[in-house]
């Protein structure tokens, strides 16, 4: 028997999964983007839980799996990274919902991103009654109100359809 190498025809460079100018976006939007590859027949939902207040908590879920924890101090600065999120991944229903402990904060982020992202997405705002553990020392570094808005997330309430300003004049 006698063993040959046989040189392979060059094939097509495979296009990858992931392109270069993707690692320029944000962490956040990177792992989605990552999950979006991976999962299949999961629904294709981007939902973000906020817990409104002096410290304002944020989870963000998408095809199922939570893919950021966080929280901000800075009503502006939460709406910038929200519209960076629904801006960079593609879902077919967006749903934002937001607490309804502090509603003046939470009109005031419905407000902002209303005028500042220009895509239709949903809200709702929820009942966040008995979403706040009651354990001494357990907000450091704002764990509370991730957990929160992670249990906000997954409550129903109202939801209304937001249209952006282009559309509605």
């Amino acid at each position: 028997m006698v063993l040959t190498t046989r040189k392979e025809a060059p094939t097509e460079c495979k296009k990858p999964m992931l392109y270069e100018d993707i690692f320029e976006q944000h962490p956040t939007v990177i792992k989605g983007l990552m999950i979006q590859k991976l999962s299949l027949g999961y629904e294709e939902d981007l939902i973000i839980g906020i817990d409104p207040g002096q410290r304002i908590g944020l989870s963000i879920f998408y095809f199922g799996r939570e893919i950021e924890s966080s929280f901000n101090s800075s009503v502006e600065e939460l709406v910038l990274h929200i519209i960076t999120v629904l801006g960079g991944l593609r879902a077919k229903r967006k749903i934002v919902k937001i607490g309804n402990g502090n509603m003046n904060i939470a009109k005031e982020i419905v407000t902002m991103l209303n005028l500042r992202f220009c895509s239709s997405f949903e809200f709702e705002f929820v009942d966040e009654r008995k979403t706040s553990l009651k354990i001494k020392n357990f907000n450091q570094r704002g764990k509370r109100d991730m957990l929160s808005a992670k249990y906000i997330l997954q409550r129903e309430g109202c939801r209304y359809f937001i249209l952006p300003l282009s559309m509605t004049g």
